[in-house]
């Protein structure tokens, strides 16, 4: 499929992973773009979710990166939950590959439905810092459940990550979304590395896309620092919407 490529398609899947990157590293959702895209040039579903992947942590790398350089992530505090999304993710890819995914497409766009109003009109959602609110264990198991879903189906992983370093966490909101592309970028490397063992990725076009990737996520980590609340809170409402949308019609039409 790779050589059947020509520059133009590359050029255009560097672009879509560019604006992928940019909503991903803001309000998550990137996949939502890149997997139908990489299914409309010729890739099939399984090398498409690991080209995703491989993309996918670079963007995820970079936003992580602008976060940390700018003292919002504390790589030491969080070593448990790195580990534990991890793992988890490794167990969610693993299971990808005998299970069909279509059963969690019927569920989850309901979830997002949820977490938008709920994102949208909570008055806990602000920029402060708030005390921890559950015990760190419940924290860190969920963040290892979501972590086994973005190994296994992925759609709305960020918007998760955020939800729980919030409502579990107590975590403000720019912290919660450096968190959440921290351990995003954790599952996306376990689940890559594990379609990458299976032989599941086009390398070449991986990278090419991940060049995008990291350049619309560092753009995007820059623009969420700067104006905080004001473009974080809508476009991640806007986002879940969208993917719950695109998830209802794939199942219902």
């Amino acid at each position: 499929m790779l050589e059947d490529l020509s520059l133009n398609l590359y050029i255009i899947l560097f672009c879509v992973a560019f604006c992928a990157g940019f909503i991903d590293s803001i309000a998550g959702g990137g996949g939502m773009i890149t997997i139908p895209a990489l299914l409309l040039a010729g890739c099939p579903p399984h090398q498409a979710m690991g080209v995703n992947k491989l993309q996918s942590c670079f963007g995820s790398f970079s936003a992580t990166l602008h976060f940390y350089k700018k003292g919002h992530i504390d790589i030491k505090d969080n070593i448990v939950p790195i580990f534990c999304v991890f793992v988890c993710a490794v167990g969610g890819a693993l299971l990808v590959h005998f299970l069909d995914a279509r059963f969690l497409s019927k569920c989850i766009p309901f979830l997002l439905i949820i977490f938008a109003f709920y994102f949208l009109f909570s008055p806990k959602i602000t920029e402060e810092q708030s005390h921890v609110r559950y015990t760190h264990a419940l924290l860190y198991f969920v963040l290892g459940v979501i972590g086994f879903y973005d190994g296994f189906f992925g759609p709305g992983t960020g918007s998760f990550l955020m939800l729980a370093l919030i409502m579990l966490g107590g975590y403000g909101l720019k912290n919660a979304l450096a968190h959440a592309k921290l351990f995003n970028f954790i599952s996306n490397i376990a689940a890559m590395l594990v379609f990458a063992v299976g032989g599941q990725i086009l390398w070449l076009l991986g990278f090419f896309m991940g060049v995008g990737q990291f350049i619309g996520a560092n753009i995007g980590s820059r623009l969420a620092l700067r104006y905080g609340i004001k473009i974080i809170k809508p476009l991640v409402v806007c986002v879940s919407l969208a993917v719950c949308a695109k998830l209802l019609y794939n199942e219902y039409f």
